[in-house]
């Protein structure tokens, strides 16, 4: 973790700030392992890191961008869509190249962040116009994790070949299958078994030609 926090960081920054970050994230990391959600919390994660308080708010102005934060670490990371080819083909690689990153990442350290999301909490800190602090943290992580098919689905040539549809329930059917087959164990999806996702989606989305 150290280094991948390295090298998001510039090579200005004063080394104290990126050892105090680093000590909290990783201090956050394991109380979430042995402890789950509910033992992430200020007050753990500043004595199990022996970094001040004040300090902690000066990296994370709330508790949910602490908890934000920490869960980035534990999430399969966002994959970039390809930028080249049919709509088809890079529907494909791109879900591909999600179904690989699910594959690879911690199936208990990513089903319990994901529950995280959707726990219930006490902690009102952080919140903002009636918002939770776990509310704001799973609209900042679904739309983390929309972008890169929505990328694809309201570029120009999906507007011109695809019907009006929901861009949420979209990357539903075209993510959900793969969360499922990974989370259960009951199906390795391979590149063909890709390919019907994107093609079912696509056959249930294409713009009917006009006649002249």
């Amino acid at each position: 973790m150290t280094a991948e926090l390295t090298a998001e960081i510039d090579d200005d920054v004063d080394p104290r700030w990126l050892r105090s970050r680093t000590r909290l994230l990783d201090a956050a990391a394991d109380l979430l392992r042995a402890g789950g959600i509910d033992a992430v919390t200020i007050d753990a994660v500043t004595k199990e890191s022996k970094v001040a308080r004040t300090t902690l708010y000066r990296h994370f102005g709330c508790s949910s961008d602490l908890l934000a934060a920490t869960l980035e670490l534990v999430f399969p990371p966002i994959t970039q869509p390809p930028s080249t080819g049919s709509l088809r083909d890079r529907l494909v690689e791109l879900v591909c190249r999600q179904t690989t990153l699910y594959e690879e990442a911690p199936l208990y350290l990513t089903t319990l962040a994901w529950l995280a999301m959707r726990s219930n909490t006490d902690d009102a800190e952080g919140a903002q116009d009636g918002q939770t602090p776990n509310s704001t943290l799973q609209a900042r992580v679904v739309a983390h994790y929309i972008q890169p098919l929505a990328a694809i689905l309201q570029s120009p040539e999906a507007h011109d070949q695809l019907d009006e549809f929901d861009l949420e329930l979209a990357v539903c059917q075209l993510s959900g299958p793969l969360l499922i087959a990974w989370m259960t164990g009951v199906r390795v999806i391979d590149h063909k078994d890709c390919a019907r996702i994107v093609d079912d989606f696509l056959a249930g989305h294409r713009r009917a030609k006009t006649a002249v």
